[in-house]
């Protein structure tokens, strides 16, 4: 798209078609930056149109201020010919608060910032959605689950929506060689953005046929991902996704997994909703001769669970029949011993933003390698 109908974009607020021409491979950028400089009839800039059409925010209209700030950093203080800087007119127009926040900004701090900085503080999906796109481009897929894992769940949702969907493509073209991290981060992906699956790319392909063509080649197991339908991810557990999607070497650990992943959600982001790990391991125990909480198991049998001595007493009789010691301590069970140890993982889960929402990948790296 021609850089000279960037400014004819920009006063029909049309931010998606701006950003397309700021991001264009045959873009002029000399000419672009030019244009930011050059006044119309009522002298103003650029940044004096964005600035009196910039009430409703959308993620595309911060990362347009972005670009457009550092493209021409001057204009922040430079005032039309009734004497208003971009400021004045976004403060009367009532801008959304993104926007006020940049235009509120001196050249100075412009350029101390640097336009990371200033993506990443007023335009954070678009910063975001650049940086695991890099990643993804460098197949540096734990640095893609480090920011799922360490960012609250809605910036998460948000980035990966950002742009159609680009990034399930950026995946799709890097993932010709199969790894059990490459497939777990495509069903992240898709278990927050279903409709990631349908959406199209600017040739109308799918992201499926984009990753069967001849020059991508995606690995089997990613096209066989992206084959799932929304409404399939939408109404299937995640441990089931997971369980169906990877390798059948992997499958001993997702008994284990299950529970962790419903204990974490039960969690719902509140400690005061915190149970304790047993009740969740194991059924509830009741005082087996007068049903209240019990305080210690039998002696012998560990199976039973009495509030009393004295009710340990009155159950004897009955009790000595089937009462008989465990051929292997209850702690040896694999399963339980892999949860009990990680206790302290699950702690840590459950502090982090989204861990309510699903697993988290460090649940499984634990499932996987044990406790460090």
């Amino acid at each position: 798209m021609p850089s000279n109908e960037h400014h004819k974009l920009l006063k029909k607020r049309d931010w998606p078609a701006v950003r397309v021409v700021m991001n264009h491979r045959e873009r002029d950028v000399d000419l672009i930056a030019k244009k930011y400089k050059e006044r119309d009839e009522h002298g103003r800039l650029p940044h004096h149109w964005m600035a009196a059409k910039a009430q409703t925010h959308t993620h595309t209209l911060a990362n347009v201020g972005v670009w457009s700030i550092g493209l021409n950093e001057e204009a922040l203080a430079t005032r039309d010919d009734k004497g208003e800087t971009p400021i004045d007119i976004a403060s009367r127009s009532e801008a959304c608060a993104e926007i006020i926040g940049l235009l509120s900004l001196t050249p100075e701090e412009v350029r101390s910032l640097g336009w990371k900085g200033m993506l990443r503080l007023y335009a954070p999906v678009a910063y975001w959605n650049n940086e695991m796109g890099g990643w993804m481009k460098s197949r540096s897929w734990a640095d893609c689950h480090k920011f799922i894992n360490e960012h609250d769940d809605e910036l998460v949702r948000e980035v990966l929506k950002y742009i159609n969907s680009d990034l399930l493509l950026n995946l799709a073209c890097c993932s010709q060689l199969y790894s059990d991290s490459l497939v777990f981060l495509a069903l992240r992906m898709i278990h927050r953005h279903p409709l990631a699956l349908k959406a199209t790319q600017t040739q109308g392909f799918t992201t499926l046929q984009v990753a069967e063509l001849p020059q991508f080649n995606a690995c089997r197991e990613i096209c066989k991902v992206l084959r799932l339908t929304p409404k399939y991810i939408s109404s299937t557990p995640f441990p089931t996704l997971l369980l169906n999607s990877l390798p059948t070497k992997h499958h001993e650990i997702y008994g284990p997994y299950n529970t962790v992943c419903q204990f974490i959600k039960h969690m719902k982001y509140d400690k005061a909703e915190l149970v304790e790990i047993d009740s969740v391991l194991k059924p509830a125990r009741k005082c087996g001769v007068c049903s209240s909480l019990p305080t210690k198991p039998c002696a012998r049998c560990k199976n039973t669970f009495y509030c009393s001595a004295e009710c340990q007493k009155l159950a004897w009789k009955k009790h000595k029949k089937t009462c008989k010691a465990p051929t292997t301590p209850p702690s040896t069970s694999s399963s339980l011993r892999t949860l009990h140890k990680g206790i302290a993982l699950l702690n840590m889960c459950i502090q982090r933003p989204g861990a309510g929402d699903g697993p988290t990948s460090v649940v499984l790296e634990f499932l996987f390698l044990g406790p460090a």
